[in-house]
C-alpha cells in the first residue's frame, strides 16, 4: 500500500542550503555569503540528506543543483531505501546508503568524500511510517508493537517492554517523553504484562490511557509514552548528537547545516549545538588582540524558520516543526572535533543501557 508523505518546510530547507543571503529569525550573520562561491557549490557541490524518507527534500534539492553536483542520501528504513534506489537509477548524481545518519562520516569516507557543502536532516517519523499500522508507530491504528526505524535489526518495543524493569520503563518514559505520569505508566505496563504480554499498539495505548488521568488538550494520553519508546528503541538522541558532531567535521567553509525537528528534546539539542559552535573560540592569552587574532566561531547561526499558517493548514505535521540553520566558518575545529560542541553525557537517559539485542534478557523485576 502506498502512503502519501508531504515534506515539511520544503522550500525553506533547500533555500537554507543554497541561497547566499538566506537568514531566518534570529540569524547572527552580518553579511551575505559570497555569491560566486554559493553558485559554485550549487553547480558542483556535495550534499547529504541524512533522512531520505520518501525523498521530498532530496528531489527539491536535486531540481536546483547542477549536473556535476552530488547528493548522498541515508535512511534506516528498507522501504525508504527502495524509493531512494529507484531515484538513483534515474539520476546518477544520487548515492544511496542504507544506514542511519550517525554512520554519515564513515560512509562518506568510504566513498572518498571528506568534505561536504550541505547537510539536511528531517527528524522524527515520516507520514508513511505513521500511517502504516504494521510499523507500530501510531496509537491510533492497531498493529504490532514494533517502532523500529530499521525493521531488519534490533529489538522491537514489545521485546523491550516484556523484560524491562519498572525503574527502566519509568526513566525512559520520563526522560524521552517528558511524561509526568511516567511512574504510573510503568507500573500499569508491568501489571498488564503479568497477566498477558503487550503485543499491539492499541493494547499499549489503552494501558497508558488507564494510567494517565489528566489529559492535555488536543493530545492523546499515550502521545508522550509512544514518543519516548520510539526515541529510546532507535537511540535517536544519541544518533542525532553524533550526527551533529559529524556535520561540523564534514562541512567545508561556507557549507550549511539545516535540521528540522519536531519535539523539544531534538530542537534543544540542535539549538545548543549551534549556539556552542557559534560562540568565539577561547581568547588568546596575549592581550590586546590584533583584529586578525580575534577569536572566531566555528558556526554562524542563520536562525530558525517555522511553518507558515497555510502550510500548517495543509499539513498538520508542520505545526510543531522547527528548522534551524547554521553555516560553517573557516575557523579550525578544536582537537576534539565536532564532539566539542555536543555533550552526549548530558543527554536525557544517557545513563540508560541501550536496548538489548533481539531475544536478549534484561533486568525485569
Amino acid at each position: 500500500m502506498e502512503f502519501e508523505h508531504r515534506p515539511v518546510l520544503l522550500e525553506p530547507t533547500v533555500d537554507a542550503l543554497l541561497l547566499a543571503d538566506f537568514g531566518g529569525k534570529g540569524a547572527t550573520r552580518s553579511h551575505a555569503q559570497d555569491e560566486p562561491a554559493a553558485a559554485t557549490r550549487k553547480e558542483r557541490g556535495v550534499f547529504v540528506d541524512g533522512t531520505f524518507g520518501r525523498g521530498g527534500h532530496s528531489r527539491e534539492l536535486l531540481g536546483r543543483l547542477g549536473p556535476a553536483a552530488r547528493l548522498v542520501v541515508f535512511d534506516k528504513d528498507p522501504e525508504a531505501i527502495a524509493v531512494a534506489n529507484a531515484l538513483a537509477a534515474v539520476d546518477s548524481r544520487v548515492t544511496v546508503v542504507h544506514g542511519g545518519f550517525a554512520t554519515m562520516a564513515e560512509a562518506l569516507r568510504q566513498r572518498g568524500i571528506d568534505k561536504v557543502d550541505g547537510v539536511m536532516l528531517d527528524l522524527g517519523v515520516s507520514s508513511p511510517q505513521i500511517d502504516d499500522a504494521e510499523r507500530g508507530f501510531s496509537f491510533m491504528r492497531d498493529g504490532p508493537l514494533d517502532m523500529r526505524m530499521d525493521t531488519t535489526r534490533g529489538p522491537t518495543v514489545a521485546d523491550w517492554l516484556a523484560q524491562a524493569s519498572v525503574d527502566e520503563m519509568r526513566e525512559v518514559i520520563a526522560d524521552y517523553g517528558e511524561e509526568r505520569f511516567a511512574f504510573q505508566v510503568a507500573k500499569a505496563i508491568a501489571a498488564r504484562r503479568a497477566t498477558r504480554p503487550l503485543r499491539t499498539t492499541l493494547e499499549l495505548a489503552e494501558c497508558v490511557a488507564s494510567a494517565v488521568r489528566t489529559r492535555e488538550k488536543g493530545q492523546h494520553p499515550a502521545t508522550r509514552t509512544f514518543q519516548a519508546l520510539r526515541i529510546y528503541i532507535n537511540r535517536e538522541l544519541e544518533e542525532l548528537a553524533r550526527t551533529l558532531a559529524s556535520a561540523l567535521d564534514l562541512l567545508a567553509p561556507g557549507g550549511r547545516l539545516a535540521v528540522i525537528s519536531f519535539h523539544s528534546l531534538e530542537d534543544r539539542m540542535v539549538k545548543q549545538c549551534i549556539a556552542a559552535a557559534a560562540r568565539p573560540a577561547a581568547a588568546h592569552a596575549r592581550l590586546p588582540l590584533r583584529e586578525s587574532e580575534m577569536p572566531q566561531p566555528v558556526l554562524r547561526s542563520l536562525g530558525r524558520v517555522l511553518a507558515e499558517d497555510d502550510e500548517v493548514s495543509a499539513n498538520a505535521r508542520a505545526r510543531s516543526a522547527v528548522l534551524r540553520v547554521a553555516e560553517r566558518t573557516a575557523t579550525p575545529l578544536p582537537v576534539e572535533g565536532g564532539m566539542a560542541f555536543v555533550k552526549i553525557g548530558s543527554l536525557p537517559g544517557s545513563d540508560l543501557a541501550p536496548p538489548p539485542r533481539r531475544g536478549g534478557k534484561g533486568g525485569r523485576r
